[in-house]
């Protein structure tokens, strides 16, 4: 599990900028949380407690130094202690989403799943957007035989983040759902994706992706009567070996990655023009859609740069983080509707307007020059 917080510069900054009335005692507090934190990435766990404790002892009400002082403790396998910090985290700020998060992590390790789940929907109901919260609530959901409903959060997680798709076909909490349809598509999109990067042999996605060869050979097959890859076979002096490659039409659309020699060098080969000039027109019309306070017609033309079947993939490559964005709003407008539309109107028409500024320097960038 990587790092969860961000550097605090504020001991940094007063360090260099000091006012007049600054107070010594907070230098210090951070000086020690800082020291801390430094411990913790060279894992000296029982260095970094005694520097969070001193940090607490001059401020007890330092929320960060709790919350960090639960995370040695429960690097160090001690998850009864990590909760107590936490709960202490929690009691003075109720809305650190951190502290919740963590606090869900410590009970999924002591296999106390209900506990785990509870403080991973907190955690969610103050910030929807984290994906790792979606993932880590999926896994408890799975293991406490939940297995519909952690896919759903599994697949809430996927659309904030794409990569949790990768990292959940390795993972061995979601075990009991490896059968179940909704997680077979999951392992489609990982394959597909592999497909379209170059990795076009069985043998290189394994590779890649950590997952079972059959598994990867059953994805595959299904892949193929969905139209969407081909088999194709090469000669070769070991003999006749095949490999796979995206169907043209889907390639036209989303792009491929072509792999060549022996360091995998790439060459990207991007999304048409046209499709770009056609997502553009997309955002045109939303655009005039939100500001008129249409939201049929919002989500329709969100649905167009989001569907797979229609621009989504072509949006993941070229606008990876401004998708994302999308997914979250165009659920946002489900659940809440038209009085959402109406607060965030400002808000919707800034991502568009991002979007569509990102894709006209695209498309000009792939314009040949004109003549003199």
């Amino acid at each position: 599990m990587g790092r969860l917080f961000g550097k605090d510069d504020t001991a940094k900054n007063s360090e260099t900028k000091r006012e007049p009335d600054y107070n010594d005692t907070d230098f210090q507090k951070h000086d020690l949380y800082n020291k801390g934190r430094n411990q913790m990435s060279n894992e000296k766990f029982l260095d970094a407690i005694r520097s969070f404790e001193l940090a607490i002892r001059i401020d007890p009400q330092f929320v960060d130094a709790w919350v960090e002082k639960g995370y040695a403790h429960f690097h160090m396998g001690e998850y009864s202690v990590a909760i107590s910090s936490y709960n202490r985290a929690i009691e003075m700020d109720v809305e650190n989403a951190s502290a919740w998060n963590l606090k869900g992590l410590a009970y999924y390790k002591m296999k106390n799943y209900e506990k785990a789940i509870e403080s991973c929907e907190k955690a969610i109901d103050i910030n929807p957007s984290d994906g790792m919260s979606w993932y880590n609530k999926a896994c408890y959901l799975t293991l406490s035989g939940k297995v519909d409903d952690g896919l759903d959060s599994l697949r809430r997680s996927i659309e904030i983040d794409i990569q949790n798709a990768r990292k959940a076909v390795r993972d061995r909490d979601f075990e009991s759902a490896r059968a179940e349809e909704g997680f077979r598509r999951i392992v489609e999109v990982v394959v597909l994706e592999s497909v379209r990067q170059g990795y076009d042999y069985v043998g290189k996605i394994v590779w890649v992706t950590g997952m079972d060869r059959a598994e990867i050979e059953d994805a595959l097959m299904r892949l193929g009567m969905k139209g969407l890859v081909k088999e194709r076979e090469s000669r070769k002096i070991t003999g006749k070996e095949q490999y796979y490659e995206l169907d043209k039409e889907l390639a036209d659309k989303v792009g491929t990655i072509k792999r060549s020699g022996l360091l995998g060098t790439t060459k990207e080969v991007s999304a048409p023009v046209q499709q770009l000039k056609d997502i553009r027109e997309v955002l045109g019309k939303a655009r005039e859609s939100i500001e008129k306070g249409d939201l049929t017609n919002t989500l329709e033309y969100f649905d167009q740069l989001l569907s797979p079947a229609k621009h989504g993939s072509a949006m993941i490559e070229q606008f990876f983080d401004y998708h994302r964005d999308l997914r979250l709003y165009m659920r946002r407008l489900h659940d809440k509707g038209q009085e959402y539309l109406n607060s965030h109107k400002s808000d919707l028409v800034d991502l568009i307007s991002k979007i569509d500024h990102k894709l006209g320097s695209g498309v000009a960038s792939r314009q040949q020059p004109a003549k003199d």
